[in-house]
Order: C-alpha cells, then structure tokens, then sequence
C-alpha cells in the first residue's frame, strides 16, 4: 500500500514538472490565461487583404511599428527606411500597420497610405492593412505585443511606437514613440538579435 500511495506521488511530481516546462515561455495571469511572447501563430492582412503568416518571417529579425501619415512622428519613415536598406540584406524586416486610432492621423485608404509613403519617403519594406491597437476592436497582434510577458505591459501611447522580435518570433524589446529608428540604442538591439 505505502508503495503505490509513493508510486501515485511520484507520478503527481513528474506531471506537474512536465506542465511547468512545457508553459516555461508563458506566464499566468490573475484570470489564468496565459500570456505569450510569441507571435508566429498571428495571421495579418496585408495592404492588398492576403493573409500573411507572421511565422513565415521565422529566420527574420522583425521591428514591428504602428504608423500615421499625419502625426508629428511621421519622418521617422526616414530612419526607418534608412536601418531597412543598412540591415535587409542581413536578414532584418520591418512590418508597418497603419492605425487612425490617435487623433484621427492615418485617415487614408490603404492605397493612398501606400503612395504617401513611397512618394515622401521611398518606404520599401512591407506596409500591411489599416488596423486597431487600442479598445475593444484591438488587433491579436497588438494585443500580444502590449501584453506579453517579456516587455512593459499596457497599451501603445502613440504613433510609430516600435517592437523588436526575434528570428524564433519571440517579443524581445519595446521601444517609445520618440525614440529614433537610427538611435543608438535601436541599432544595437537590432544589431544584438542580428548576431544570435
């Protein structure tokens, strides 16, 4: 008898150590869901409504931006362009949404978004579809960015706030509205992921 209550025990132990492991990149919340910093599984549209698998840039260092044709941000495409062309060739991305959601700044269509951007600054990486990064109507890729356990919590504050991700699609860094694309602090995290 005292062996199978020792067997059962046993038993209980390994099981509960396999669950932690397996949910080591996630944390619990208070309701008990997990919290990921993971963004592989995340569909997007992209400026023509594809679906485009975030899982398909795996092998990609990824800077993640929430764009506006008209905010007081918006010559930070120049940086932006300017660390694309420096750091494409070595495998590095940057994903642009397009959100109206702070001040009404990003009224245009996709099509006008997509000309303003190539006509003002020469933008040649990927712009995607007009989403939501706050309120109810918020996309699941802004809701894993701005709630993951791996970077500051809560909402996105402005437009061209910046999310850095790994070549795995894990959530490494989270950079402010005001910091530079080509901020020293911004090129070396890029540079950092770029050599793992």
């Amino acid at each position: 008898m005292i062996k199978i209550l020792f067997s059962c025990c046993l038993i209980l132990l390994t099981t509960f150590q396999l669950i932690a492991q397996k949910d080591s990149n996630s944390i619990s919340t208070n309701e008990g869901e997990r919290l990921s910093d993971n963004i592989n599984e995340i569909v997007v549209l992209d400026m023509s409504k594809n679906k485009i698998n975030l899982s398909d840039y795996n092998g990609k260092v990824l800077l993640i931006v929430n764009v506006a044709s008209e905010c007081g941000n918006t010559p930070q495409y120049s940086g932006l362009q300017e660390i694309y062309e420096q750091y494409n060739p070595q495998g590095f991305e940057i994903l642009a949404f397009p959100c109206n959601d702070f001040g009404g700044q990003e009224p245009g269509t996709n099509e006008q978004i997509q000309n303003f951007c190539t006509t003002n600054f020469g933008v040649s990486f990927k712009l995607f579809d007009k989403i939501k990064v706050l309120g109810e109507d918020k996309s699941l890729l802004y809701e894993r960015l701005t709630n993951n356990p791996a970077t500051e919590q809560g909402d996105v504050k402005w437009n061209f706030e910046k999310f850095l991700i790994s070549k795995e699609g894990k959530i490494v860094a989270r950079f402010g509205n005001k910091v530079s694309p080509t901020s020293d602090e911004m090129i070396s995290a890029i540079e950092r992921e770029l050599s793992l």
